[in-house]
């Protein structure tokens, strides 16, 4: 069967894990009302589901910025993963710094908060990979 006759729904979704280097913290979200990830999506990366010929790193700042109230400096990607909940979704990661701008939570985000990056684990409900944990714990 050719790919553009498949009816699988298949996401890919740009994430942005923005770190603040003084304080050493990163910013995650909370969401509420995503259709395609139900209830069980609770605190994560704020980020973007990519449209095919999509510039990414246009939108990935585009969506950032109407989400976080943030401007972003993308530093590039640093992981990616299917997730084993749900595998139509595959996330790729791209490490991130705010250049200007102030918290203001926007589309289904209802709050932010930056957390030390040994403490993000418990806020989520989806997996957490262990390279993707070891990587962010690192960061200096």
């Amino acid at each position: 069967m050719a790919l553009e006759d498949s009816k699988d729904e298949f996401n890919v979704i740009a994430l942005a894990v923005i770190f603040d280097p003084a304080k050493r913290k990163i910013l995650i979200g909370r969401q509420e009302g995503d259709p395609k990830l139900g209830d069980k999506f609770t605190w994560g990366f704020p980020g973007s589901y990519l449209q095919h010929g999509a510039d990414l790193d246009r939108d990935l700042k585009n969506d950032i910025k109407s989400k976080t109230g943030y401007d972003i400096k993308n530093l590039g990607a640093i992981f990616s993963k299917v997730y084993p909940e749900n595998k139509k979704f595959l996330a790729i990661y791209f490490l991130c710094e705010a250049v200007k701008g102030k918290i203001n939570p926007g589309g289904l985000f209802k709050e932010f908060k930056w957390v030390r990056p040994e403490d993000i684990e418990k806020h989520f409900t989806t997996s957490f990979h262990s390279r993707l944990k070891e990587y962010i714990i690192n960061l200096k």
